[in-house]
This record gives structure tokens, sequence and C-alpha cells, in this order.
């Protein structure tokens, strides 16, 4: 499900289409392009299964595959929600990390939104300019969305057909669906609140009376098989128990990430450090993800026996690695938009403040410059950075704390981050461990030289 630029419905239109599906017994496996964190937990709640992201810039074109071979073996049909129009990416010369590029990759047909509130027959300019665009991407079919009535449905149908377009597949209603629930970040991660039964099936049931559903599953079966050779097994080592934070702060991780350190050897014990008192026991490392710790500030800073819990782990010299959300909790403090300041755990001398607008968007690529957690000096690993918060350095303690690699952006602006100190690691970057698989054990053996009874 792709579009013409974002905004056009397509997480609606998605969300509504696996759920469909779902009520008519198939089995659907979801996907969302590009390293997005939100509409996963949609697509995740809607198909009953966990969706995973298909990002070929911070992982490869092969790994795409082999992903999606693997998570496709015993399900009837796949849905992949695209990322902003079809052909952006990280270039605007070329397809690269576009939804044309996954499209591509996986030899996918493609079924393309347009916005068409306030258009007529230059539907059919856009379409054939879509289409011919890069003639490779095979677009089947055309869904319009905040149509104004029948006879603009047919007037769209007419357009397209005469000037040899992909044919209409369907046409939603002005305000047909209902409006999804978003934040700073953009949609709320998703849960049984904001995203519930009543909900999915509302969108659903705008999906079954005005798409047809019987051409797009034909469009579906039409995809032909993946030859994708099969992955080497992974070299399982010995247990690390390793303390993965998750709750309502603290939940943006990647699933296959998690995966893979379980095939690895990792026995993943969730905790929340919003609600327990301490960490769980026995534990060798901790991975603190990102999320809304900005949200939770107020709950996060008081509950003082998990950060007494946090900083006793820390004095232990056992491993801590953080992303975005993550690091802000290492911090000193959390300054909340109002400018209330929340102590954290103060590991690292940092403050972090909150900004009304966007401080930073983009994939990056992080070089290690000195031996870390995840890897010697010279690996490289790619991710992604989305953040509203800034940060400042203090003086207390700084002592020991340095930034441990360069980070470039995909415009090549270089800079110093990765905060270090001990055998604590964390930065704003939300890495894809498939981008240097060779850190993962790297990794996960730092942690089995921890004794975790000192």
């Amino acid at each position: 499900m792709a579009g013409t630029a974002s905004g056009v419905g397509k997480t609606s239109l998605t969300l509504g289409l696996v759920r469909a599906l779902v009520r008519r017994g198939l089995k659907v496996q979801t996907f969302k392009v590009g390293p997005d964190f939100l509409d996963p937990t949609y697509l995740t709640l809607a198909a009953n299964r966990t969706c995973y992201n298909l990002d070929s810039w911070m992982t490869s074109r092969d790994y795409v595959r082999e992903l999606f071979a693997r998570k496709t073996a015993d399900v009837d049909i796949a849905v992949i929600e695209g990322v902003m129009g079809l052909f952006d990416g990280v270039s605007p010369v070329s397809i690269e990390s576009s939804t044309a590029e996954i499209a591509l990759c996986l030899d996918s047909p493609v079924l393309l939104a347009v916005n068409v509130h306030g258009m007529a027959g230059s539907i059919a300019a856009m379409v054939k300019g879509f289409s011919e665009f890069h003639k490779s991407v095979n677009i089947r079919g055309v869904v319009a969305n905040r149509c104004g009535s029948e006879r603009h449905k047919d007037i769209l149908r007419q357009a397209l057909t005469s000037f040899a377009c992909p044919p209409l597949v369907g046409g939603i209603p002005e305000d047909a669906f209902p409006t999804l629930p978003s934040r700073h970040l953009g949609l709320v991660t998703a849960d049984q609140h904001f995203l519930n039964s009543d909900l999915l099936d509302k969108l659903a049931d705008a999906c079954e009376s005005n798409l047809d559903l019987e051409i797009i599953l034909a469009i579906a079966k039409s995809a032909p098989c993946l030859d994708v050779p099969s992955s080497p097994t992974a070299q399982k080592g010995t247990t690390v128990r390793l303390g993965i934070a998750r709750d309502e702060a603290f939940h943006f991780y990647y699933p296959d990430n998690l995966e893979v350190l379980e095939q690895l050897g990792a026995e993943l014990v969730y905790f929340s450090p919003r609600r327990d008192s301490a960490l769980p026991d026995k534990l060798h490392a901790l991975y603190i993800g990102g999320g809304y710790p900005e949200e939770y500030a107020r709950e996060l800073s008081s509950n003082s026996t998990m950060l007494d819990s946090i900083r006793s782990f820390a004095s232990g010299g056992r491993p801590i690695f953080a992303e975005c959300g993550g690091l802000m909790y290492l911090g000193e403090k959390v300054v909340d938009r109002s400018g209330v300041s929340f102590p954290m755990s103060g590991l690292l001398p940092l403050t972090f403040v909150m900004q009304n607008r966007l401080k930073s968007l983009g994939y990056v690529e992080v070089t290690l410059n000195q031996d870390s957690l995840w890897g010697q000096a010279g690996q490289t690993l790619r991710g992604h950075k989305f953040h509203y918060s800034d940060v400042s350095e203090i003086t207390s303690d700084s002592s020991g704390f340095e930034k441990a690699y360069s980070l470039k952006s995909r415009s090549g602006k270089l800079r110093l981050e990765g905060y270090q100190k001990g055998n604590i690691l964390a930065g704003y970057p939300h890495l894809h461990f498939a981008s240097e698989p060779a850190t993962l054990n790297y990794f996960l053996n730092l942690c089995r030289e921890v004794d975790y009874e000192s």
C-alpha cells in the first residue's frame, strides 16, 4: 500500500484492509517500510501478529528479502505499508530506501493511494506519471481516498480507464475513516485503549464497503514466489540474561533486533522502569530503548527504588546500552516543555530539555572511534534518529565521560556522540543490528564476562 505522498491515508487504508482480511479468516503478516516504530504497533494489533520493518538502507536488500520470506512462510497474505510517497527515499535522485525499492526487492505488486479531494481527470495524469516514472515498479491498482460521491468515483474510474492507467480498485468517501490519535512524534503507540476492536472494525467496514477485496486478493496472488537462499543458523553461545526496559515509557525496539539477540544466546528479561520497584535478579546487562520518557517523567523520577537499582547495577561495571529515550533516562534530568525539571538516574552528566519542534530526524551512520559495547574502533553501524529533546552537558562528575563514536547524517555532516562512561554506552540513534551483525557477538561476549553476583 503506497501513496503519492505522506498524508494520503496509507495507514488508515492499510489498517482497514488488514482487519477486513483477518475478519475473513486469513492469516495476515504485516510490514512497514522504513524505520518507523509507531505504525507497526497499529499493524500488529490489526493483524494479531508482530509487524516488522523493511528498511534496505539500515540493513540490506538481501536482509529485507530473507526477513520477508521467513516471516511469511506460514501466512496467507502479506500487507506492506509504504512510507511517504512511493518514490521518496534517502535521495531525491534515486529510489534507495523508498517504498518503490522495497516493492522491487520483493517483486511485490503495488496499490497506489491518492487523495482525490478536489480532483477529477487529473487523477489520470498523476497515476500515469507514477506508473511510468519507474516502469519496473508494478502498480496494479489505485485506491482513491476522500471521494465526494459515487458520481465522483465514476469520473475517476473513467479517467484512469481512458488513459490506460492502472484501474481503480476502490474509493473511500470523505470522512469514512475514524481519526487515529496522535501526539508530538506522530501517531501514539497503539494499544487496546487507542486502537480497540471498535475502531479497527470501523476502518475495516469502510474498506469492505468501498474496496473490491476480491480484485485486491487477486493482485496479491499475482506476486511471484521469492527465491531466497536460506540464512545460516545462528551459533548460540552461553546464555546471557539481558534486561530489557519495556513499558509505556520505553518500547521502541525493532522486533528482529530482539529476536536475533535471543538466537545468539540472550535470555530477554523484561522490566518496567515506570512501575517495577527494582531490576530483575541476576542480569548480565541492560538494554533501554526509546519511547516517551518525557510523557512519564514524573513517574520515572519518583520511582526512586528503581533508579537506585539502576545506579547499583551500573556501579558493578555491568554493561548498559541505551537509545534515545533510554539515553534521557540515564541523564541527570529531563526538563519538560513547561520548564519543570525531573531528576533521572544521573549516570551520565547530561540534561535533556524538551523542545516544541522536532530537533532531529533522519538516517545516521555510526562509526566507533574507540572500543565500546558495540565493537572495536572502526566498526560501523546504521540507524535512525527522531527526537524532540535537546541535550546539554553539565559539569557534575564528568570524569571518565567521553564520546565513543562519530555520527554521520545523510547530508554528510559529522558530529561526535555516543555518550560513554565505564560500561555505559548511550546515544540518540536507534541502531539496527543487521547493519553490522558481528557487533552482536562482541556485545554478548562482553556480557558473558560479567559476574552478575558482584
